[in-house]
């Protein structure tokens, strides 16, 4: 079986170092060296069109200019990111991870994930970029194409870490929490924690099966599960049980639904994402 590593997304905002004791709280459990990415991504330059009123000569210095600040800023950028590598990798070895590497990648964050993430148990990433003191309720520009895209669990670091006793499961039946159920079952990253296995409003006969087959499959698996059925909402439902019972992760399905009716009534997922004070672990 080939070896998996955690891969940890770095950039330049104040989550970089949550997501760091994120990553190294899940690769101590798990026994896994950390992969700390940095992905490059080429910002577009708009510039003037001067062809039809500068003269041959100017424009072609122009030309040459511009892309002498084309080469300026790449390489800026990438000792920026670099330096952003290296600061995480000292954080994580500080930590007590010795197995730790890094790497820029160049391209779109998600194609650039996607093209890695075969090697990983597990993707974490901050919940918003770096834009987040200023924008405090909107999630990173990539971090729902992420969820969307990667097929690997993403967890979605809060802006700082705590260590994780209970774990709630938002449980709707749907095959991506009963693949987390699954998950949870058999990963030592769950061994030893508390399991609150959760459905929020009236549950139908099928569902009721589920969840207690999922109850049953973890208690099998020697965890101590509570489970409820809680009438309301998921949003209000779930935050409420995550703040009043001690939560220190949310586990649950990532956009169960079609983009479109995401579009048209709003999705469970990114509304926990943007509300929920705790990490945040998605399954596709």
């Amino acid at each position: 079986m080939t070896a998996r590593t955690i891969i940890a997304l770095l950039d330049a905002s104040v989550y970089a170092p949550s997501v760091c004791e994120h990553a190294v709280w899940a690769a101590s459990r798990l026994g896994l060296p950390v992969d700390l990415v940095h992905v490059l991504v080429r910002k577009a330059v708009h510039s003037a069109d001067y062809s039809g009123s500068i003269a041959l000569g100017a424009r072609t210095a122009l030309l040459s200019e511009l892309a002498r600040l084309d080469e300026e800023r790449a390489r800026v950028a990438h000792e920026h990111g670099r330096a952003i590598l290296d600061d995480a990798e000292a954080l994580v070895r500080e930590r007590g991870v010795a197995a730790v590497s890094s790497r820029l990648r160049h391209g779109e964050v998600v194609e650039a994930v996607t093209g890695i993430e075969a090697g990983a148990e597990l993707i974490v990433a901050g919940k918003r970029g770096e834009a987040a003191d200023f924008e405090t309720l909107h999630l990173g520009s990539n971090l729902e194409r992420l969820a969307r895209s990667v097929s690997r669990p993403l967890l979605v670091a809060a802006r700082s870490f705590r260590p994780v006793e209970k774990v709630l499961v938002a449980f709707d039946g749907g095959p991506s929490v009963v693949k987390a159920v699954d998950y949870i079952a058999r990963s030592p990253l769950f061994s030893g924690l508390h399991i609150h296995l959760l459905m929020a409003g009236e549950p139908n006969t099928a569902q009721k099966a589920s969840l207690s087959s999922a109850e049953d499959k973890l208690k099998s698996a020697g965890f101590d599960v509570l489970t409820g059925i809680v009438p309301g909402d998921p949003e209000p439902v779930i935050s409420s049980n995550v703040e009043h019972n001690g939560i220190g992760l949310l586990v649950m399905g990532a956009y169960g639904h079609s983009r479109l009716r995401s579009l048209i009534i709003g999705s469970t997922t990114t509304q926990m994402l943007r509300s929920c004070k705790v990490p945040v672990l998605l399954f596709r």
